[in-house]
């Protein structure tokens, strides 16, 4: 059971992260079953113990992806400790699950010596992969789905270069070069809107250079990289692209990259100490943690007062169903229940397969290899087939404890069933906030936060270089933040009627204001370049005009209920050299979605 947890746990890239992910979870596995073996057989104490480490589990499951592992097993741990007698004596437990996490990050980290840097090098040179494709959708219907492809994979070689960064404050060649690269792209990638807005379509050069300079970089070679650039420029947003593809080049060729003149795009993290104390003042203060947490512990402890009631045949099933069920950033509790119940009906075909036919012994060792190896192609598929792949695996391991065989099949089935319901019930219909969707509130922050970023990349008086790196921060937070929205939205799709239907009715404004981002980093980049400058009355009346829009989308659960008093639309026939033209077009656009004629 701890090699299964280590595995789960391990879904970092960089081997410094996967040495993290799978740690620290596993201390939290040893600790619960602890806890849990602790109070095993003690009745009510059980039940008041386990409730209390659910209202833990769920609070720090809101910090992020590895806390909420560490939630999960240290909850998971513990509802097995004190649902199972444990072999030997107290300690025995943990250090097993410990063995097993540990044989994992060995057999892990055996190629770390020599593939250091390698997931850190895939990393970037996927990201100059992405932006290639971007450039070459430049102008065309697929351009919208390409950037977001890119924002994805920045997002992802930003978070695991950075998380270097929180051990390694000094200025290491490698990690310097990884960082240099990754900042190159954030001229390009203010040119490839400009581009899109200015149609047609690029040369073939231009996208084969920014492959063949991820070709290199992902080689370890990027001094051999010395491509064909881009043919001479004519307008201000070819002048722009051409800048920023010399730039990435020249970068990608240069092995030693001044480590005084890098700037994190997306700012240094703070150290360790401070980040802890940061992150537990804001989940002690957050309403959000507070309100998942008691959900987990109401449920819970439903469950845990139903089998001390009830003569629940192993009844600790109950309380892993529930735990596994309401993981609301895994995604949403109503279909994970449903799916959870279906999976678990499949998985337990297969396990009784394998009970009645395989006898115990050495067998379980090649069966729980082939069943073990489902799990991870499964889980691509969707919850329920990674319900289905998990639950023989399961039962197999329980089985090393129990003994029962095929008698396990109906008891997992009723305390599956059993766990599904209370994690509907208590955990879903008796909370009504967990009906609706938050992706209103979220993209009417967005929109707020478009007219900060419009205000920002036209100021009234000369740009500094710190307005340089504040844009950058404010661009990369707002893609960022849409791309939260999106998680939020195909979460809340799942839901049931008619949450699903009103959530589907925000995508198309979704759309619009990543399109609003683009029009504005593209007008900018054109006014860099040689365009003349907009009026500052007309940028404070565009931000002007998405700030009311934000304040109608406030609070809104249907865009039918979006009202907002807008002035000034866009001018009609404006000219070429009007460089806001496009942007009032996108934002008439957005208004128009959320106008309540539409």
């Amino acid at each position: 059971m701890g090699a299964l947890s280590a595995v789960i746990g391990d879904t970092a890239d960089a081997y410094r992260m996967r040495l993290f992910n799978i740690a620290v979870p596993q201390l939290f596995g040893a600790v619960g079953v602890t806890l849990g073996a602790l109070v095993f057989g003690h009745g009510w104490v059980a039940v008041g113990v386990l409730t209390a480490l659910a209202l833990i589990s769920g609070m720090i499951s809101s910090i992020g992806a590895v806390a909420s592992v560490c939630g999960l097993l240290l909850l998971l741990n513990a509802t097995v400790g004190a649902g199972l007698p444990m072999p030997g004596p107290w300690w025995l437990a943990p250090a097993l699950l410990t063995l097993g996490g540990l044989l994992v990050l060995l057999l892990t980290l055996l190629g770390w010596p020599w593939r250091g840097g390698v997931p850190e090098r895939v990393a970037v040179s996927s990201v100059y992969r992405e932006v290639a494709a971007l450039l070459e959708a430049a102008g065309t219907p697929d351009y919208a789905d390409r950037r977001q492809a890119v924002s994805a994979s920045l997002n992802h070689s930003y978070d695991l270069i950075l998380a270097r960064r929180t051990r390694e404050h000094g200025r290491r060649g490698t990690l310097v070069r990884s960082l240099a690269q990754l900042n190159a792209l954030i001229p390009l990638l203010e040119a490839a809107p400009a581009v899109h807005f200015q149609g047609g379509a690029l040369p073939a050069e231009i996208p084969a250079t920014v492959r063949n300079l991820a070709d290199a970089i992902e080689h370890g070679a990027p001094h051999t990289a010395r491509p064909p650039l881009c043919p001479r420029p004519a307008t201000p947003a070819a002048r722009a692209l051409d800048e920023a593809l010399h730039h990435a080049a020249q970068v990608a060729r240069d092995e030693d990259p001044d480590p005084y003149n890098i700037d994190d795009r997306l700012g240094r993290p703070a150290s360790l100490r401070v980040r802890v104390r940061r992150t537990t003042r804001n989940v002690l203060r957050s309403g959000t943690s507070w309100r998942y947490g008691l959900r987990l512990a109401t449920c819970i402890g439903l469950a845990q007062c139903l089998v001390s009631l009830i003569d629940v045949p192993r009844s600790y099933w109950v309380t892993l169903t529930i735990v596994f069920v309401m993981k609301p950033d895994f995604g949403s509790v109503f279909s994970r229940a449903v799916l959870r119940a279906v999976g678990t009906a499949a998985g337990l075909v297969v396990a009784a397969a394998v009970l009645s036919q395989i006898p115990r012994g050495w067998w379980d060792v090649p069966v729980m290899a082939v069943l073990a190896a489902l799990i991870p192609f499964l889980s691509q598929r969707g919850y329920a087939y990674q319900t289905a792949a998990i639950t023989p695996v399961i039962l197999l391991l329980s089985d090393l404890l129990n003994r029962q065989g095929f008698g396990l099949i109906a008891p997992r089935l009723l305390d599956s069933l059993i766990g599904c319901g209370i994690a509907l019930v208590a955990g879903y219909l008796l909370w009504p906030e967990s009906w609706g969707t938050r992706v209103g509130d979220r993209l009417a922050k967005a929109v707020s936060d478009t007219a900060d970023h419009v205000a920002l990349a036209f100021p009234a008086d000369a740009r500094s270089a710190a307005d340089t790196v504040a844009r950058a921060h404010s661009r990369r937070r707002l893609y960022r933040d849409l791309m939260s929205v999106r998680t939020e939205f195909q979460r809340a799709l799942t839901e049931p009627p008619p949450m699903g239907r009103r959530a589907a009715a925000w995508w198309p404004l979704v759309i619009a204001v990543e399109r609003i981002v683009d029009a504005t980093t593209a007008a900018h980049v054109r006014v860099e370049h040689g365009a003349p400058p907009p009026a500052p009355s007309d940028v404070a009346a565009i931000a002007g005009q998405l700030r009311a829009l934000s304040e109608g989308l406030r609070g809104s659960t249907t865009l039918v209920s979006v009202r907002a008093d807008l002035p000034g639309a866009a001018s009609d026939g404006a000219g070429p050299d009007d460089v806001l033209a496009p942007l009032r077009q996108e934002v008439l656009a957005a208004r128009a979605i959320a106008s309540p004629r539409r």
